[in-house]
């Protein structure tokens, strides 16, 4: 390149008073020397502007320069492409092991881990190729600038290859990380539910300690649930999700349990109050009832054989201890109430209940048993016109679409039949007949032919 700092073109830069053809040789040298210092002082700001003005060494070299920089351009690029891929996958890596603890889940985390050493390795020789050569230096020459392009190219064209690997990767996580968004999803609701249930309880306990009812049963459940609302508030990153969402339903449950039972104490206090009431009354009625099996007993022993009425000798004790019994456990119940002790009043309650009904079943049995003695006394036939109709509808159907009964349909009610025939004739066999005995003959009889008749319906219901 000719001229010098400052030219323009090929002519060098003269000052006006250097082109005057009318001043002496040395003058006009004098003023070019003059003016060569103030050209090199107006260059100097130029020079250390803005990060300097290269050298220029050819057009080759600063090709090369340039396609090197480019190069270097591409790989970060590419490094940051990758760089950003790995962290988005590492949330859902994160989020998978979070949630799953299956044998794919573990894999897709150890399958992670490999593909990171590989990330680590790519990134590692982008970094040294970036540091081999300062593309900015003046003195760059072209080979090193060709040599750092072919190898900021390379370190470039393996992170696209892992990044594509690591594409791919992510994409077969789709199911695993599809199940555990899910997981994820129900986990905030959950435990906000199980919140809220909490809340509700210890409302509606303060409710009904409002009404000067007590719960402590109820609230030393509730206290139990603390620690479990703890863990919930310490969340799903130290306890884990499956479990957070286990113990919020848990505890949901539970809650809403308590809540329940807390909003239906007021009622079943006056359940109590009125079963304590009905239950009395019952009992001082069954001790009437109870009175009048010893009349029935006496007619039966002076009309019946000693078969007919022997079982219920000990009904008129047995029915007093049980009312007396059921008495006493009712002042038992009665003082529970007072005490707010629900669950148990409402035992004891049960207790009287079932005494009672027992009672009442004893002393229905006698006069039961008297009604129906009297009736078959007057008149057998309907009760053998009874038995005998169940017989033949279980032959009728035992029949139906066949030729001859399969024989273990028609053992059973061939065998029936004898023992109906045998029972009639001890209506004969004397003055006093076993009444009572020929109706539990004559029952067996209808049971009989009832269980025939389920048995064949069963099986032509199955296709046998």
């Amino acid at each position: 390149m000719t001229g010098t700092p400052g030219t323009s073109g090929s002519q060098p830069y003269r000052p006006t008073a250097a082109r005057s053809p009318h001043r002496p040789r040395a003058l006009r040298d004098t003023a070019l020397l003059v003016s060569l210092p103030l050209l090199a002082v107006l260059a100097l700001p130029a020079a250390f502007a803005g990060g300097g003005t290269r050298r220029w060494f050819g057009g080759r070299a600063e090709s090369q320069r340039a396609e090197a920089q480019a190069a270097k351009d591409a790989a970060a690029e590419a490094f940051y492409a990758l760089d950003t891929a790995q962290r988005d996958l590492l949330i859902a890596i994160e989020t998978i092991g979070a949630v799953d603890d299956s044998p794919a889940a573990r894999s897709a985390v150890d399958g992670f881990a490999a593909l990171g050493r590989r990330i680590d390795e790519a990134s590692h020789r982008y970094i040294e190729a970036v540091d081999a050569q300062d593309l900015d230096r003046d003195d760059l020459e072209a080979a090193v600038a060709a040599r750092a392009r072919t190898e900021l190219t390379a370190a470039k064209d393996e992170l696209v290859r892992v990044k594509q690997e690591l594409d791919r990767f992510g994409t077969s996580l789709g199911p695993l990380l599809g199940k555990a968004e899910t997981q994820l999803a129900r986990l905030a609701p959950a435990v906000e539910r199980a919140r809220q249930e909490l809340l509700g309880a210890s409302n509606a306990l303060d409710a009904v300690r409002d009404k000067r009812l007590r719960a402590d049963d109820l609230a030393a459940r509730l206290a139990t649930l603390s620690p479990e609302l703890t863990k919930l508030n310490q969340g799903a990153g130290q306890h884990g999700v499956a479990a957070t969402l286990e113990r919020a339903e848990r505890v949901r449950r539970e809650a809403a349990a308590i809540r329940a039972e807390a909003e239906r104490l007021p009622e079943k206090a006056a359940e109590i109050d009125r079963r304590l009431v009905s239950l009395g009354t019952r009992a001082q009625a069954l001790t009437t009832r109870a009175g009048q099996v010893e009349p029935i007993l006496s007619e039966l022993r002076r009309r019946f054989t000693a078969a007919c009425w022997q079982d219920l000798q000990q009904v008129p004790e047995q029915a007093g201890e049980n009312v007396r019994q059921a008495e006493r456990k009712l002042a038992e119940a009665r003082s529970a109430r007072e005490a707010q002790r629900w669950a148990d009043a409402t035992s004891l309650l049960s207790t009287v209940r079932a005494l009672l009904n027992t009672t009442d079943e004893a002393v229905s049995a006698a006069g039961d048993r008297l009604n129906r003695l009297n009736a078959v006394q007057k008149d057998p036939r309907a009760e053998i016109e009874r038995a005998r109709f169940a017989l033949r509808d279980a032959q009728r159907l035992a029949m139906t679409g066949r030729t001859a009964p399969e024989p273990r349909h028609a053992r059973p009610l061939d065998d029936a039949v004898a023992r109906l025939d045998r029972a009639i004739a001890t209506l004969d066999s004397g003055r006093h007949p076993d009444y009572w005995h020929f109706l539990t003959e004559t029952e067996a009889v209808r049971e009989t032919a009832s269980r025939v008749v389920s048995r064949i319906r069963e099986e032509r219901g199955s296709g046998q």
